[in-house]
């Protein structure tokens, strides 16, 4: 099934969010930024210092040119590589990030990635250590979304995590889905992905138009690829995502409501087998 302008379902979409999570994302702050960044300077200067004193006491007996080169790749191992792994490796959350609630997305919400990490570290070398951050400062206090240098070089944003977790409410079925969505099979469907259409469905009223339909088709074909058959030929991805939703939480419930049932069930024999 295809929307005008918009991919097919069953098509894997290129739209994956920060955690699933980026419509309950926001830009950061300048100043939990800058508290961010400043834990974050603390270990890697520690973290230097440290591995300076140690290649002093190894390379006491080396040649001096060779002392410098080594000096000079622990300075870029902890400068460039550090932050580029640790934020690879945790979605684009560094030590300060994590401790301030942030965290790095791309531009249009996907995870960090590791060319971004790289391309955000090398230009913090500069732009951060060498220059003191005055360059990083000024850029972030006249962009409206507080980013530094390295963010438009990477094609990135810090955005604030507020919990990751999907608002409170009960999404209903569409009715003329139901028969659908019961013969529908969506085991295939990842935790992440369903928070993500969970987000959009019930924050559909606060989106503009142009975002309902990008997003609502992108997040359909998303979706779309882990669940099967496809809805009918007019299902609108608001419709789908609601039946998928509703569907996917009956189904918990019943499954909750079977185990329930069995352990009362099996209480008397129990307490007889006590007995």
């Amino acid at each position: 099934m295809t929307y005008p302008g918009g991919g097919a379902y069953g098509e894997q979409s290129s739209v994956v969010t920060g955690d699933a999570v980026v419509l309950d994302l926001r830009p950061a702050g300048v100043a939990t930024r800058m508290i961010a960044l400043a834990l974050d300077m603390t270990v890697q200067g520690v973290l230097l210092f440290a591995l300076s004193l140690l290649v002093l006491r190894i390379g006491a007996g080396l040649d001096p040119a060779a002392a410098a080169a080594v000096q000079i790749g622990v300075t870029v191992l902890i400068l460039v590589g550090y932050p580029t792994t640790f934020e690879t490796l945790t979605r684009g959350r560094s030590l300060g990030k994590m401790a301030l609630g942030l965290r790095v997305v791309g531009t249009d919400g996907s995870p960090e990635r590791f060319r971004q990490a790289l391309a955000r570290a090398l230009c913090a070398a500069v732009e951060i250590w060498t220059l003191t951050g005055i360059p990083a400062l000024c850029s972030s206090l006249i962009n409206r979304d507080g980013k530094r240098i390295g963010d438009f070089v990477a094609g990135t944003l810090v955005v604030e995590e507020r919990a990751g977790r999907a608002p409170e409410g009960v999404i209903p079925m569409p009715p003329r889905l139901v028969e659908w969505a019961q013969g529908a099979e969506m085991s295939g469907l990842p935790p992440e992905t369903a928070a993500m259409a969970r987000q959009y469905v019930l924050r559909f009223s606060e989106l503009t138009e142009r975002s309902r339909y990008e997003m609502g088709t992108q997040i359909a074909d998303l979706v779309a690829s882990s669940v099967s058959p496809p809805p009918p030929p007019d299902t609108s991805p608001p419709e789908f995502l609601a039946a998928v939703l509703a569907e996917r939480r009956r189904r918990e419930e019943q499954k909750l409501a079977e185990r329930q049932q069995g352990q009362w069930r099996s209480e008397p024999y129990t307490r007889q087998e006590r007995r």
